[in-house]
């Protein structure tokens, strides 16, 4: 347990970068869903008959079929998470001076790109710019500029890739519809259609509740379904996977795989084992069949729902509706006297962690931001159209229950009273690419670097400093011991 004052050290000894932070130092800790989740009485079961073999383990055999029934894909490889994937499809479809299109390329979806490089570029639906609106596929890619950019300039693009559900822009669904649409036009113009498949079925279910005709329709046939329309998909299994490590990547393309598993061999290892452990091949082969039951999903989502509708009425604004796997606080709202070249999100999620032991994540200009460009603009963005400055609560999976949750939100209702004492941050190292894990930062001049949030709420009800009696309530719900 720590109190305030030493969260505040903390961050300064950790160049006030969540990423480096101790995990016994944090209470909460909601930094990402990846491979951060706890794994089921039947997937332990599965680890004790893991086949250690080197080649062609039993191991192998339940993973491959696990994902080709899920799938339908007949070529797979296992790689040891999702970006070793995504490195090595990038490799083998030859982005160099190419462009690979998305509804919203992740960090090391996109850093993956450009190490090749190639470029990414984002075009994601007009819904998904205004974080207050509800909408219910707001992940969607813009059909209309993908049809654009397909007819434009068809032979620069080396792919399309789809992420569901869409991580950078809320943890928002796609629907069916859209996903239909963009294979079509991508078949059409002879240019590989591939899914980041990591939340695959939380946009199952996003599609059951939503669209109309698939609410009779089951998760796992929903995904099914999803997964035809693509040339292929890269996959962590450390998301709906439900393990702790691990991924694939599957093709339908003979010629493709071939070029795969000669990538896979000289980086990986063996494509029988792919860099995992038998073991672990088969807890996700075991979570595979999990993630599409009904009831396991319709929980997940409910949870992240009720964290979101505790966080509004707590005063934070977030984008609309809640997603799968997080909460996305709309940090440029909630702080507009911090520009984006001062990194909203991250103040408030420093603010987040000092004053109650949350770590979060900033998915904004500190994350896409180009070292040579500080205004929050990301290579191949339109330059018209301004990032959304977020803040994103992610929620492991089958770790956290509601009281845990209650006590996020008393944290956060205490953080939002004082925002206008929260200041900007400025990178002092970093860095080329996927700065947001490693660099260094510091609190601007201007404000105090041990601010202390302005609450009128009872600030000596703990008999220390930071917290007000609401929350204290909320910790002892949650059954974390309360600091002095």
């Amino acid at each position: 347990m720590t109190t305030r004052d030493q969260r505040a050290e903390l961050l300064r000894d950790a160049g006030w970068n969540l990423f480096r932070l101790r995990s016994e130092d944090v209470m909460v800790d909601l930094l990402t869903d990846s491979g951060t989740g706890a794994m089921s009485a039947a997937q332990w079961g599965a680890l004790m008959i893991g086949d250690e073999s080197y080649a062609g383990a039993r191991s192998w055999f339940r993973f491959r079929d696990a994902v080709a029934e899920l799938t339908g894909f007949p070529l797979v490889v296992p790689t040891h998470q999702g970006r070793a994937a995504e490195r090595i499809l990038f490799e083998c479809l030859g982005v160099r001076d190419k462009v690979v299109a998305s509804n919203g390329l992740f960090d090391t979806t996109r850093a993956n790109v450009e190490s090749q490089g190639g470029t990414g570029l984002d075009i994601p639906c007009p819904e998904a710019s205004k974080p207050e609106l509800e909408a219910p596929f707001k992940g969607n890619i813009d059909v209309g500029k993908l049809e654009d950019l397909l007819s434009e300039q068809g032979p620069a693009l080396a792919a399309v890739v789809m992420t569901v559900t869409n991580n950078t822009g809320g943890g928002q669904p796609v629907s069916m519809a859209n996903i239909r649409a963009a294979s079509r036009l991508c078949r059409r113009h002879g240019v590989g259609f591939y899914l980041d498949a990591c939340r695959f079925a939380e946009n199952a279910y996003f599609v059951q509740q939503r669209e109309p005709a698939y609410m009779e329709a089951s998760v796992k046939s929903i995904a099914q379904e999803m997964f035809s329309m693509a040339d292929g998909a890269t996959f962590s299994a450390k998301k709906d996977g439900l393990a702790n490590i691990g991924g694939f990547l599957a093709v339908s393309n003979e010629r493709l795989h071939q070029s795969i598993e000669q990538a896979l061999i000289l980086t990986e290892g063996f494509p029988t084992y792919g860099g995992l452990a038998g073991r672990d091949l088969d807890a996700i082969a075991v979570g595979l069949q999990e993630v599409v039951q009904e009831s396991y999903v319709e929980n997940r989502v409910s949870d992240v729902r009720y964290l979101g509708e505790g966080l509004l009425a707590a005063g934070m604004p977030i984008i609309r509706p809640p997603g799968g796997h997080a909460i996305y606080v709309d940090a440029g709202s909630l702080l507009p006297h911090i520009p984006p070249r001062h990194f909203p999100g991250h103040s408030l999620a420093c603010a987040l962690y000092k004053e109650g032991g949350i770590r979060s994540c900033e998915i904004g200009s500190f994350m896409f931001g180009a070292p040579e460009d500080q205004t929050g603009q990301a290579k191949g963005q339109d330059q018209a159209e301004r990032r959304l400055e977020l803040c994103r609560l992610a929620v492991p999976r089958r770790v956290y229950g509601r009281a845990h949750l209650d006590y996020v939100v008393d944290v956060a209702a205490d953080v939002a009273k004082g925002r206008g004492q929260l200041g900007g941050y400025e990178i002092v190292e970093a860095p080329p690419r996927l700065r947001h894990f490693s660099a260094s930062l510091r609190p601007l001049a201007s404000r105090a670097v041990d601010m202390k949030l302005d609450l009128d709420v009872g600030l000596g009800q703990l008999g220390g400093p930071g917290r007000c009696g609401d929350a204290k309530q909320g910790k002892e719900a949650a059954g974390v011991p309360v600091g002095k």
